[in-house]
């Protein structure tokens, strides 16, 4: 098999198509949350989360070095999504009676990715050693999913974590010099991602609103979409355009590849995890809109607010060097939201967690105009 370099920056129909198994993949996340709304149940959900989160970055890198669509590159993404789709249906249990296919579908996925890398880095020694160093971390990271779905309570969740620490680890551990992305692409499809996930936190309101349509449902839904848009105009109203500009402005090698992998690869993570516990926290709330959240659905949606934001601030410092200080703010003022959570109607709680974002929004439209209106087109200052 030979694979087609990248040469285009856009990101193509197939990668599309298969972030659209991802998509499932987060449903099932928020589901195993939403049916052990617990301590536990939050951990494996979080748990499972990160290392389906790896899988997706793996493919994000390499679909950035191949074109997925050219010759038989095309079959072997098409046979990953059926791994990754196996993988996302067991997600419920996969620390139950589900838990060893789980671990042996995703190393199918794993395998794909590494297989194709392997293609790639035929007449480059230095993509080869890089792919050579994935390629130990995952067996390894693999062979502990593999030993948890035999194990079961503290055990199995340590041999989970340790599994995804070690993914975590492996970009530090094996260097960042021989990688290569296009940059252009490489952000777009984090972007996408974004979009992906704050998709599935709009099916969260469609599913909490199955119980039934009145005016508090209404209410708790036109909340949550607006919501959702503060947290995609947060994300992409400059910030994404920013990290884009500098991804492709930086020196090809160590320093752009250091940056894709701390600023895309890693911060994107907790974006994502806390879009994620947001959505169960929207759907906790339109099934009861009336009722104070519980303390452990408050903390997920609370502290998933908090987790998308401090990200942001880590993001703009890692890419640019600046700080952030009213998103640390209102970061702060979200997690002082938690007792009002548990003692108010879940209506109100997800009222004053828009009144803050709202208030964000417009402070930082206001005092950054100009500025904002520079980045976002491009206009050299005089």
């Amino acid at each position: 098999m030979t694979a087609v370099l990248r040469s285009e920056d856009r990101v193509t129909p197939l990668e599309l198509f298969f972030d659209l198994v991802f998509v499932l993949a987060l449903t099932q996340c928020t589901a195993l949350m939403a049916d052990h709304p617990d301590w536990e149940g939050l951990a494996k959900g979080m748990l499972v989360l990160g290392v389906m989160w790896w899988s997706w970055v793996g493919y994000a890198w390499l679909t950035s070095v191949v074109d997925p669509e050219e010759g038989a590159v095309r079959l072997a993404i098409f046979g990953a999504m059926a791994a990754l789709l196996v993988v996302a249906l067991c997600i419920p249990e996969a620390f139950d009676h589900l838990a060893l296919l789980f671990a042996c579908a995703y190393a199918v996925v794993r395998a794909g990715q590494l297989a194709l890398f392997r293609v790639a880095s035929r007449d480059d020694p230095a993509l080869r050693r890089s792919v050579t160093g994935l390629a130990v971390g995952t067996a390894v990271g693999v062979g502990l999913l593999i030993a948890a779905s035999l194990a079961d309570g503290v055990t199995q969740g340590g041999l989970w974590a340790l599994a995804l620490l070690l993914d975590m680890l492996g970009p530090y551990l094996f260097g960042s010099e021989g990688w290569k992305l296009v940059p252009g692409h490489f952000a777009e499809r984090h972007g996408l991602i974004v979009i992906i996930a704050l998709g599935e936190s709009i099916v969260a309101i469609g599913v909490g609103a199955e119980v039934g349509v009145d005016a508090g449902v209404v209410a708790a839904a036109v909340f949550g979409i607006v919501v959702a848009a503060a947290l995609w105009w947060l994300y992409f109203d400059v910030v994404a355009l920013v990290a884009a500009r500098r991804l492709e402005h930086a020196a090809p090698g160590r320093e752009r590849n250091e940056i894709a992998r701390d600023s895309f690869s890693f911060l994107h993570l907790p974006m994502i995890a806390g879009i994620v516990l947001l959505a169960l926290g929207f759907k906790k709330t339109l099934e009861h809109v009336d009722d104070a959240l519980k303390i452990e659905i408050a903390v997920a949606m609370l502290g998933g607010l908090v987790a998308y934001l401090l990200a942001h601030v880590a993001f703009r410092w890692r890419t640019v060097h600046r700080f952030s200080t009213q998103r640390v703010v209102a970061a702060v003022v979200l997690a002082a939201l938690t007792p009002v959570a548990i003692e108010v109607p879940a209506l109100v709680t997800l009222a004053l967690v828009l009144l803050v974002l709202v208030v964000l929004i417009v402070y930082e439209n206001h005092q950054f105009a100009e500025l904002r209106e520079r980045l976002r087109h491009q206009v050299e200052p005089d």
